[in-house]
């Protein structure tokens, strides 16, 4: 019986966490309507945020069997198990290859990496929402894809926008080294991270070219000493293979959407000179990867990149409330951008082709419970 009623408890996460997920930063953007003047330290964090930051950890942290690479992930540590240190590392992305050994070590598993990956992903998403004026509407625009596929669903990539975000705050305090250590920090979780570097040197106001030269030929050296093995893979799997993945096309076009209404408007942003440059030039680049989506050989190579403009996404909508309405009509809309993603959870939740690889949601503490 005890066993039944646990099962029974499980259930009931299968859809209800997804959508906690949404309604709770929802009610809090459409209600707390007050704009923050200056971006909160994690020391100024009010209660709500520590709860939704702790709750965002342990959902994504602690999960069961969610995820499209839910079993490559079980398998990894389980392969560290038999390795040396330096033996994992060069497997590639050496952070994650070094969590994972860790994890084989002391027997403790997939879920101590995950809940590791979920903190810093998660530190990274709300340091992020709290740089912007609303910080629950930029919450509400992660939770449909950013938080419920890439956090639940691709951990190594996950953590390495987490850290790109942290990036981009620093970037919005005009801290250029602090934004590159935040990058090539990202990069040791997965190497496709090195695409963002290029992007502070050609925004920078001087010598832009030539900071771009000296970037890139860096960044690649970095790439091909400490990920030769792990590029030959990703080139093998997402390009020689001409692998693709469905619902690419509607991915990317959410990225250029609010890319063109950023440019259309981005005088009425009011940014600084530095990060109006940075997020014009993301905004382009959010547009050429629709037309790199239709010459790519591989869909899913286009989408795994993608995933670095996300952002972008959480940087415009939460701030074009402001940028259109102003003092009048800004409420409305807030009202429209909750929906927007509302419907974005739904149409996922409901009819991607891979949902059904996240429900039902189970959470480790009750299967181990229970079982």
């Amino acid at each position: 019986m005890s066993h039944l009623i646990g099962v029974q408890l499980a259930r009931k996460f299968e859809m209800w966490v997804y959508w906690l997920l949404f309604l709770v930063p929802a009610y809090q953007a459409i209600t707390k309507r007050k704009q923050l003047n200056s971006p909160l330290k994690f020391n100024q964090w009010t209660f709500s945020w520590y709860l939704i930051f702790f709750f965002l950890v342990a959902i994504i942290g602690w999960r069961h069997e969610v995820g499209g690479d839910w079993i490559p992930y079980k398998d990894m540590v389980e392969t560290a198990k038999g390795q040396g240190l330096l033996e994992v590392v060069k497997l590639g992305d050496p952070a994650y290859s070094l969590l994972n050994w860790i994890a084989s070590k002391l027997d403790i598993g997939v879920y101590f990496v995950n809940t590791i990956c979920a903190f810093l992903f998660t530190y990274g998403l709300l340091s992020f929402c709290l740089n912007q004026p609303r910080p629950w509407l930029s919450l509400v625009v992660a939770v449909p894809y950013l938080i419920t596929v890439v956090g639940m669903g691709y951990s190594r990539q996950g953590v390495a926008i987490g850290l790109v975000m942290l990036g981009f705050v620093s970037l919005s305090k005009r801290n250029n080294i602090k934004f590159l250590l935040f990058v090539c920090l990202a990069i040791l979780f997965h190497q496709s991270a090195v695409l963002l570097i290029p992007m502070l040197a050609i925004s920078s106001r001087k010598n832009w070219l030539w900071s771009l030269f000296w970037t890139i030929l860096l960044a690649t050296l970095f790439v091909f000493l400490i990920f030769q093995s792990a590029l030959d893979r990703l080139i093998n799997n997402y390009l020689l293979f001409e692998y693709d993945s469905s619902g690419a096309m509607v991915r990317v076009v959410m990225n250029a959407l609010p890319a063109i209404l950023f440019l259309t408007l981005r005088k009425r942003f009011k940014l600084a000179l530095l990060q109006e440059r940075f997020w014009t030039l993301m905004s382009y680049g959010g547009i050429f990867l629709v037309f790199l989506l239709y010459i790519s050989p591989s869909s899913t190579a286009v989408d795994r990149v993608a995933l670095y403009w996300i952002p972008l996404q959480l940087f415009i909508l939460s701030r074009l409330p402001d940028a259109l309405g102003g003092k009048n009509n800004a409420n409305f809309w807030v009202y429209l951008i909750v929906v927007y993603s509302g419907l974005v959870h739904y149409v996922w939740l409901f009819y991607a082709s891979f949902s059904y690889l996240w429900i039902p949601y189970q959470f480790y503490p009750l299967v181990l419970l229970w079982n």
